[in-house]
Protein backbone atom coordinates (compact mmCIF):
# COMPACT_ATOMS: atom_id res chain seq x y z
CA UNK A 1 0.00 0.00 0.00
CA UNK A 2 2.50 2.73 0.64
CA UNK A 3 4.51 1.51 -2.24
CA UNK A 4 1.55 2.30 -4.41
CA UNK A 5 1.04 5.87 -2.57
CA UNK A 6 5.33 6.26 -3.13
CA UNK A 7 4.52 5.56 -7.16
CA UNK A 8 1.74 7.98 -7.07
CA UNK A 9 3.50 10.60 -5.78
CA UNK A 10 6.23 10.30 -7.74
CA UNK A 11 3.95 10.31 -11.11
CA UNK A 12 2.20 13.37 -9.83
CA UNK A 13 5.95 15.41 -9.23
CA UNK A 14 6.74 13.93 -12.62
CA UNK A 15 3.35 14.97 -14.13
CA UNK A 16 2.90 18.18 -11.82
CA UNK A 17 2.11 20.49 -14.83
CA UNK A 18 -0.69 18.48 -16.01
CA UNK A 19 -2.37 18.54 -12.63
CA UNK A 20 -1.88 22.49 -13.20
CA UNK A 21 -3.61 22.52 -16.12
CA UNK A 22 -6.63 20.60 -14.83
CA UNK A 23 -6.71 22.71 -11.42
CA UNK A 24 -8.62 25.59 -12.84
CA UNK A 25 -11.54 23.14 -14.28
CA UNK A 26 -11.52 21.24 -10.62
CA UNK A 27 -11.69 24.89 -8.96
CA UNK A 28 -14.73 26.11 -10.57
CA UNK A 29 -16.35 22.75 -10.79
CA UNK A 30 -16.34 22.24 -6.82
CA UNK A 31 -17.20 26.43 -6.02
CA UNK A 32 -20.32 25.84 -8.70
CA UNK A 33 -21.29 21.84 -8.51
CA UNK A 34 -20.55 21.13 -5.30
CA UNK A 35 -20.61 24.41 -3.21
CA UNK A 36 -24.40 25.14 -3.67
CA UNK A 37 -25.36 21.50 -2.52
CA UNK A 38 -25.49 23.00 0.67
CA UNK A 39 -28.78 24.96 -0.52
CA UNK A 40 -30.80 22.13 -0.73
CA UNK A 41 -31.23 22.21 3.12
CA UNK A 42 -34.45 24.89 2.10
CA UNK A 43 -36.03 21.81 0.27
CA UNK A 44 -36.37 20.53 4.58
CA UNK A 45 -37.14 23.73 6.04
CA UNK A 46 -39.17 26.54 5.76
CA UNK A 47 -36.90 28.65 4.49
CA UNK A 48 -36.96 32.80 5.22
CA UNK A 49 -34.22 34.74 4.00
CA UNK A 50 -34.10 36.92 6.87
CA UNK A 51 -33.69 33.55 9.18
CA UNK A 52 -31.26 31.91 6.74
CA UNK A 53 -30.77 28.17 5.84
CA UNK A 54 -29.91 27.25 9.23
CA UNK A 55 -32.42 29.41 11.17
CA UNK A 56 -35.41 28.44 9.41
CA UNK A 57 -37.57 26.13 10.73
CA UNK A 58 -36.97 22.17 9.87
CA UNK A 59 -40.08 20.48 8.28
CA UNK A 60 -38.78 17.47 7.28
CA UNK A 61 -40.27 15.88 3.86
CA UNK A 62 -43.41 17.85 4.20
CA UNK A 63 -42.63 19.79 0.83
CA UNK A 64 -42.24 16.77 -0.58
CA UNK A 65 -45.27 15.16 0.53
CA UNK A 66 -47.09 18.74 -0.60
CA UNK A 67 -45.76 18.16 -4.48
CA UNK A 68 -46.64 14.32 -4.38
CA UNK A 69 -50.18 14.77 -3.44
CA UNK A 70 -50.91 17.84 -5.29
CA UNK A 71 -53.47 17.35 -7.98
CA UNK A 72 -50.94 18.66 -10.58
CA UNK A 73 -47.80 16.03 -9.74
CA UNK A 74 -49.05 13.46 -12.90
CA UNK A 75 -49.84 16.05 -14.93
CA UNK A 76 -46.23 17.61 -14.52
CA UNK A 77 -44.81 14.17 -14.42
CA UNK A 78 -46.75 13.05 -17.49
CA UNK A 79 -45.78 15.92 -19.72
CA UNK A 80 -42.13 15.71 -18.84
CA UNK A 81 -41.93 12.13 -19.08
CA UNK A 82 -43.54 12.01 -22.84
CA UNK A 83 -41.66 15.27 -24.05
CA UNK A 84 -38.47 13.63 -22.77
CA UNK A 85 -39.18 10.12 -24.05
CA UNK A 86 -40.34 10.91 -27.34
CA UNK A 87 -37.46 13.39 -27.78
CA UNK A 88 -35.13 10.65 -26.86
CA UNK A 89 -36.67 8.56 -29.19
CA UNK A 90 -37.13 10.13 -32.28
CA UNK A 91 -34.06 11.94 -31.46
CA UNK A 92 -31.47 9.87 -30.85
CA UNK A 93 -31.29 7.93 -34.34
CA UNK A 94 -31.06 11.02 -36.78
CA UNK A 95 -27.24 11.93 -35.91
CA UNK A 96 -26.73 8.71 -36.27
CA UNK A 97 -28.45 8.62 -39.91
CA UNK A 98 -26.67 11.84 -40.43
CA UNK A 99 -23.14 10.80 -39.55
CA UNK A 100 -23.52 7.92 -41.58
CA UNK A 101 -24.25 9.56 -44.54
CA UNK A 102 -21.79 12.28 -44.03
CA UNK A 103 -19.26 8.99 -43.97
CA UNK A 104 -20.67 7.64 -47.98
CA UNK A 105 -19.74 10.89 -49.04
CA UNK A 106 -17.07 10.65 -51.54
CA UNK A 107 -16.92 14.81 -51.99
CA UNK A 108 -15.18 16.42 -49.05
CA UNK A 109 -15.95 19.47 -50.23
CA UNK A 110 -19.63 19.38 -50.35
CA UNK A 111 -19.18 16.93 -46.67
CA UNK A 112 -18.14 20.15 -45.20
CA UNK A 113 -20.64 22.53 -47.08
CA UNK A 114 -23.38 20.69 -45.64
CA UNK A 115 -21.98 19.99 -42.19
CA UNK A 116 -21.93 23.54 -42.14
CA UNK A 117 -25.08 24.54 -42.85
CA UNK A 118 -26.34 21.66 -40.35
CA UNK A 119 -24.52 22.20 -37.79
CA UNK A 120 -25.32 26.29 -37.81
CA UNK A 121 -28.96 25.66 -35.87
CA UNK A 122 -27.25 24.48 -33.01
CA UNK A 123 -25.67 28.34 -32.89
CA UNK A 124 -29.25 29.99 -32.58
CA UNK A 125 -30.10 31.04 -29.19
CA UNK A 126 -33.59 29.26 -27.63
CA UNK A 127 -35.11 32.97 -27.63
CA UNK A 128 -34.56 32.93 -32.06
CA UNK A 129 -35.89 29.61 -32.44
CA UNK A 130 -38.75 29.70 -30.25
CA UNK A 131 -39.62 33.10 -32.52
CA UNK A 132 -38.95 31.30 -35.77
CA UNK A 133 -41.85 28.62 -34.78
CA UNK A 134 -43.81 31.68 -33.72
CA UNK A 135 -43.12 33.42 -36.73
CA UNK A 136 -43.78 30.15 -39.18
CA UNK A 137 -46.90 28.48 -37.39
CA UNK A 138 -48.56 31.42 -36.58
CA UNK A 139 -52.29 31.53 -38.11
CA UNK A 140 -51.02 33.73 -40.92
CA UNK A 141 -47.46 31.62 -41.18
CA UNK A 142 -46.16 30.36 -44.13
CA UNK A 143 -47.10 26.94 -43.25
CA UNK A 144 -50.82 27.62 -42.18
CA UNK A 145 -50.68 30.03 -45.82
CA UNK A 146 -49.49 26.53 -47.30
CA UNK A 147 -52.35 24.30 -45.64
CA UNK A 148 -54.94 26.81 -46.19
CA UNK A 149 -54.14 26.93 -49.79
CA UNK A 150 -54.40 23.14 -49.86
CA UNK A 151 -57.51 22.17 -47.73
CA UNK A 152 -59.05 25.71 -47.19
CA UNK A 153 -58.76 26.24 -43.83
CA UNK A 154 -55.80 26.61 -40.84
CA UNK A 155 -54.61 24.98 -38.14
CA UNK A 156 -54.24 26.20 -34.22
CA UNK A 157 -50.20 25.27 -34.04
CA UNK A 158 -50.08 27.50 -31.27
CA UNK A 159 -52.36 27.12 -29.15
CA UNK A 160 -54.02 23.29 -29.57
CA UNK A 161 -52.10 21.75 -27.19
CA UNK A 162 -51.58 17.99 -29.39
CA UNK A 163 -49.19 20.42 -31.31
CA UNK A 164 -46.60 21.56 -28.53
CA UNK A 165 -44.75 18.13 -28.07
CA UNK A 166 -44.20 17.62 -31.96
CA UNK A 167 -43.43 21.39 -32.45
CA UNK A 168 -41.32 21.38 -29.45
CA UNK A 169 -39.39 17.79 -30.20
CA UNK A 170 -38.68 18.14 -34.03
CA UNK A 171 -37.39 22.17 -33.76
CA UNK A 172 -35.18 20.31 -31.19
CA UNK A 173 -34.00 17.93 -33.85
CA UNK A 174 -33.61 20.13 -36.44
CA UNK A 175 -31.41 22.29 -34.12
CA UNK A 176 -29.23 19.97 -32.97
CA UNK A 177 -28.73 17.28 -35.21
CA UNK A 178 -25.86 17.96 -36.82
CA UNK A 179 -23.85 18.94 -33.62
CA UNK A 180 -24.52 15.96 -32.32
CA UNK A 181 -23.63 13.54 -35.05
CA UNK A 182 -20.05 15.37 -34.56
CA UNK A 183 -18.86 12.39 -32.38
CA UNK A 184 -20.63 9.89 -34.04
CA UNK A 185 -18.78 11.53 -36.99
CA UNK A 186 -15.23 11.91 -35.76
CA UNK A 187 -15.33 8.39 -34.97
CA UNK A 188 -16.47 7.07 -37.97
CA UNK A 189 -13.07 8.88 -39.34
CA UNK A 190 -10.88 6.61 -37.40
CA UNK A 191 -12.45 3.28 -39.10
CA UNK A 192 -9.53 1.47 -40.52
CA UNK A 193 -9.33 1.82 -44.52
CA UNK A 194 -8.19 -1.59 -44.80
CA UNK A 195 -11.89 -2.76 -43.15
CA UNK A 196 -13.35 -1.31 -45.79
CA UNK A 197 -11.06 -2.38 -48.13
CA UNK A 198 -11.83 -5.83 -47.03
CA UNK A 199 -15.69 -5.24 -47.01
CA UNK A 200 -15.72 -4.16 -50.58
CA UNK A 201 -13.67 -7.03 -51.81
CA UNK A 202 -15.67 -9.32 -49.88
CA UNK A 203 -18.56 -8.08 -52.22
CA UNK A 204 -20.33 -5.84 -49.38
CA UNK A 205 -22.87 -3.47 -50.69
CA UNK A 206 -23.28 -0.06 -48.70
CA UNK A 207 -26.54 -1.99 -46.59
CA UNK A 208 -24.24 -4.33 -45.44
CA UNK A 209 -20.74 -2.20 -44.99
CA UNK A 210 -22.84 0.06 -42.91
CA UNK A 211 -23.81 -2.69 -40.52
CA UNK A 212 -20.97 -4.99 -40.28
CA UNK A 213 -18.31 -2.03 -40.30
CA UNK A 214 -19.68 1.47 -39.36
CA UNK A 215 -22.08 0.45 -36.65
CA UNK A 216 -19.87 -1.69 -35.15
CA UNK A 217 -17.40 1.06 -34.88
CA UNK A 218 -19.87 3.65 -33.11
CA UNK A 219 -21.40 1.03 -30.82
CA UNK A 220 -19.83 2.24 -27.76
CA UNK A 221 -19.91 6.23 -28.48
CA UNK A 222 -24.31 4.94 -29.55
CA UNK A 223 -24.39 2.96 -25.82
CA UNK A 224 -22.59 5.88 -23.46
CA UNK A 225 -24.69 8.88 -25.32
CA UNK A 226 -27.90 6.58 -24.72
CA UNK A 227 -27.31 5.99 -21.08
CA UNK A 228 -26.14 9.56 -20.56
CA UNK A 229 -30.19 10.82 -22.83
CA UNK A 230 -31.94 8.21 -20.69
CA UNK A 231 -30.37 9.31 -17.59
CA UNK A 232 -31.42 13.03 -18.17
CA UNK A 233 -35.32 12.20 -18.89
CA UNK A 234 -36.58 14.34 -16.20
CA UNK A 235 -34.10 17.15 -17.28
CA UNK A 236 -35.96 19.14 -19.70
CA UNK A 237 -34.66 22.83 -19.91
CA UNK A 238 -37.98 25.09 -18.62
CA UNK A 239 -36.48 27.92 -21.35
CA UNK A 240 -38.08 26.86 -24.23
CA UNK A 241 -41.30 24.70 -23.00
CA UNK A 242 -41.77 28.82 -20.79
CA UNK A 243 -41.58 30.78 -23.83
CA UNK A 244 -43.18 28.05 -26.48
CA UNK A 245 -45.91 27.76 -23.34
CA UNK A 246 -49.39 30.21 -24.05
CA UNK A 247 -52.67 29.97 -22.21
CA UNK A 248 -54.31 27.35 -24.33
CA UNK A 249 -51.63 24.80 -24.76
CA UNK A 250 -50.82 24.42 -20.64
CA UNK A 251 -51.99 21.24 -20.51
CA UNK A 252 -49.28 19.58 -22.63
CA UNK A 253 -46.62 22.43 -22.04
CA UNK A 254 -46.54 22.58 -18.17
CA UNK A 255 -43.72 20.57 -17.49
CA UNK A 256 -41.85 19.92 -13.52
CA UNK A 257 -38.97 22.50 -14.98
CA UNK A 258 -41.32 25.39 -15.63
CA UNK A 259 -43.18 24.87 -12.56
CA UNK A 260 -40.42 24.72 -10.53
CA UNK A 261 -39.78 28.39 -12.10
CA UNK A 262 -42.91 29.67 -11.31
CA UNK A 263 -43.19 28.52 -7.95
CA UNK A 264 -39.80 29.12 -6.95
CA UNK A 265 -39.01 32.67 -8.35
CA UNK A 266 -42.49 34.05 -9.43
CA UNK A 267 -44.36 32.90 -6.47
CA UNK A 268 -41.50 33.14 -3.91
CA UNK A 269 -42.20 29.63 -2.66
CA UNK A 270 -37.92 28.46 -2.34
CA UNK A 271 -38.25 25.47 -0.07
CA UNK A 272 -41.40 23.70 -1.96
CA UNK A 273 -39.68 24.40 -5.73
CA UNK A 274 -35.95 23.14 -4.10
CA UNK A 275 -38.02 20.15 -3.00
CA UNK A 276 -39.51 19.58 -6.44
CA UNK A 277 -36.06 20.39 -7.82
CA UNK A 278 -34.40 17.74 -5.28
CA UNK A 279 -37.18 15.43 -6.67
CA UNK A 280 -36.59 15.60 -10.21
CA UNK A 281 -33.26 15.13 -9.79
CA UNK A 282 -33.28 12.17 -7.86
CA UNK A 283 -35.34 10.09 -10.18
CA UNK A 284 -32.57 11.35 -12.95
CA UNK A 285 -29.79 9.94 -10.95
CA UNK A 286 -32.24 6.26 -10.59
CA UNK A 287 -32.89 6.63 -14.16
CA UNK A 288 -29.02 6.35 -15.04
CA UNK A 289 -27.49 4.07 -12.36
CA UNK A 290 -30.82 1.50 -13.65
CA UNK A 291 -29.81 2.17 -17.63
CA UNK A 292 -26.72 1.72 -17.06
CA UNK A 293 -27.17 -0.91 -15.16
CA UNK A 294 -29.27 -2.96 -17.90
CA UNK A 295 -27.42 -1.98 -20.83
CA UNK A 296 -23.96 -3.32 -19.44
CA UNK A 297 -25.85 -6.52 -19.05
CA UNK A 298 -27.39 -6.90 -22.31
CA UNK A 299 -24.29 -5.22 -24.16
CA UNK A 300 -21.69 -7.53 -22.55
CA UNK A 301 -20.66 -5.50 -19.82
CA UNK A 302 -20.11 -2.43 -21.69
CA UNK A 303 -21.41 0.96 -20.25
CA UNK A 304 -20.41 4.07 -18.11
Amino acid sequence: MKQKVKQNLRYMRKNYLLYLLVLPAIVLTFIFKYVPIYGLLIAFKNYNPLQGIMGSTWVGFEHFTRFLSSPNFMVLLGNTLKLSVYGLLLGFFPPIILALSFNLLASDKLKKRLQLILYAPNFISVVIIVGMIFLFFSNKGPVNHLYEAVTGKTLPFLTEPDFFRPLYIFSGIWQGIGWSSILYTATLSNVSPELIDAAKIDGANILQRIWHVDLPAIKPVMVISFILAAGGIMSVGYEKAYLMQTTMNLPSSEIIATYVYKVGLQSGDYSYSTAVGLFNSVINLVLIVVVNQTVKKLNDGEGL
